[in-house]
């Protein structure tokens, strides 16, 4: 019988790859997944709720969203963590997974809070070599588009691209391919554990902060995926839609 745990889920690659192990396990179910999100979206990702929801509905797995204030304390965010996920346990669920690859102080800060929950935590990507995860996500099939670019260390003309094979590529010295570290986020919408493609076109870019270059991602609305009869939706890919930014 497979153990149901929860999984926390970014909308990125790593979650995604890592949700993709874990569904091929024939150790654990997922019983639903976690994403922290502030009122536009999920924090560093500039990923808008809408496209939250329509990856959750394509991967088949229901969404739960915890709301966090702006600028959100440690404390308080350790607090709304405890409360959502106190029905869970209650439930019998006793784990939650993460996508995270090799930085610790993340791992212990993960563990400890967890534990106050009265949960353990799973890490079914811990101690790969982020090259090979990347690269295995790209061969698996994955698609995901590079939403949001920290400038200090990736030129901002990388936001807004797709990720693959030339774009690991061309990235500067010193980036973790990954970008564990922060240097970059993505979006994933399409691949092995999705039902169907998620529509999206490009919007504007953003810098915020004088540091942080961020790709604008849009839901297709009706009007715009319906074909010449009016009736089927067209998907409409998103590299196509990007505009890359100036150097």
């Amino acid at each position: 019988m497979r153990e149901p745990i929860l999984f926390c889920w970014s909308s990125g690659k790593d979650s995604a790859l890592a949700l993709h192990d874990l569904r091929n396990s024939d150790s654990f179910e997922i019983a639903a997944l976690l994403t922290t999100v502030g009122r536009d979206g999920i924090p560093m990702h500039g990923v808008p709720r809408r496209l939250l929801g329509a990856q959750a509905a394509s991967l088949g797995h229901p969404l739960e969203q915890i709301l966090l204030p702006p600028d959100c304390p440690n404390e308080v965010y350790a607090r709304l963590m405890r409360r959502a996920l106190r029905p869970h346990v209650r439930r019998g669920i006793k784990s939650v997974a993460f996508g995270d690859l090799f930085l610790e102080e993340v791992r212990e800060y993960r563990e400890e809070r967890m534990q106050q929950a009265g949960m353990r935590c799973l890490f079914p990507l811990w101690g790969r070599p982020p090259l090979e995860v990347a690269r295995r996500f790209i061969n698996l099939g994955f698609r995901a588009l590079v939403v949001c670019v920290d400038t200090s260390v990736l030129p901002a003309r990388f936001a807004g691209r797709e990720y693959d094979a030339a774009f690991l590529e061309q990235l500067p010295p010193g980036v973790d391919p990954c970008g564990e570290n922060g240097e970059f986020h993505t979006f994933v919408f399409d691949g092995p554990i999705f039902r169907r493609p998620i529509a999206v076109r490009a919007g504007g870019t953003r810098l915020e902060g004088g540091r942080f270059a961020y790709r604008e991602l849009l839901p297709v609305s009706e009007p715009d995926a319906a074909g010449a009869s009016g009736t089927e939706p067209k998907r409409i890919s998103p590299t196509k839609q990007t505009v890359v930014l100036p150097k």
